[in-house]
């Protein structure tokens, strides 16, 4: 399968709903909120795209990142017709490479996935730390 990736900062709402959708991870973002999900895109650092051979968007990493030090991929989706093909490796090796060769790539894993990073050469981190957002 030919894929092309890019960096696409200017990603839209719709096909960003769109491939979250296809992929396991719209069930934990907040599909339904457009002004959210564009602030979520708008401020991200970095967007590494991966399209089909007709423009398809079927994968996407979006990543916040300091360029120097550290940078926190925040949502990793393949469309799930797209899984298996090593697009998820591909996105989290691009958005590494273009984060800086000195920053340590850091995610949390979305439940259904949590053994697909050790296969991909990533190491469990024994210490992380989460305070959700406020009830409002």
């Amino acid at each position: 399968m030919d894929i092309g990736y890019a960096i696409e900062p200017d990603l839209s709402v719709e096909e960003f709903v769109a491939v979250l959708r296809r992929s396991t991870l719209a069930e934990r973002r907040p599909v339904d909120d457009p002004p959210r999900i564009e602030g979520m895109l708008r401020n991200a650092g970095l967007i590494v795209t991966a399209r089909d051979a007709t423009g398809l968007l079927v994968g996407v990493s979006r990543a916040v990142t300091d360029f120097h030090y550290c940078c926190y991929l925040s949502d990793l989706a393949v469309d799930a017709a797209f899984q298996g093909q090593g697009i998820g490796r591909e996105l989290i090796r691009r958005t590494h490479v273009a984060a800086g060769p000195g920053t340590t790539l850091i995610l949390l894993a979305a439940p259904k996935a949590r053994s697909y990073y050790p296969h991909i050469g990533m190491t469990q981190h024994d210490s992380c730390w989460v305070a959700r957002p406020a009830a409002t």
